[in-house]
């Protein structure tokens, strides 16, 4: 495929002639029972997700109105002090994600505590554990 006027040479921005591909053998697929984390287990992390990096992001939000507010009753609030603050509570928030998904528990059966910093401990030592073994 060449242009008019340009002889046996292609333009570089034409397309190259498809080349038929070989089929690739394919794998038996896994049953999806078989993988990923159990459906137990993915709510107790959402609801820990949710709880410890929300409270601190909404927090966040709603200290631009607080500052507005405190503004308007004519405190001088120094433009640093409330972007010190917001960064801090979404801060926490990015760590509330993390913490979250670490401190449910990994185990069907049990539900962990209220806090779960036992199971935070636990599962950041088999995280770190999995990560220094690759």
């Amino acid at each position: 495929m060449s242009s008019p006027g340009t002889g046996d040479r292609p333009l570089p921005f034409e397309p190259k002639p498809k080349k038929k591909k070989t089929p690739k053998k394919t794998e038996p697929k896994v049953k999806t029972k078989d993988q990923g984390i159990p459906q137990e287990i993915t709510q107790r992390m959402v609801k820990r997700m949710a709880f410890f990096s929300g409270i601190p992001t909404v927090l966040g939000m709603s200290s631009f109105f607080i500052a507005y507010l405190v503004v308007n009753a004519g405190v001088k609030l120094p433009p640093y002090i409330v972007l010190t603050i917001s960064l801090g509570l979404f801060g926490l928030g990015v760590f509330g994600l993390t913490y979250g998904i670490l401190s449910s528990s990994w185990e069907v059966d049990r539900a962990g505590s209220l806090l779960g910093w036992s199971d935070f401990k636990l599962n950041f030592a088999r995280m770190s554990r999995a990560l220094r073994s690759k």
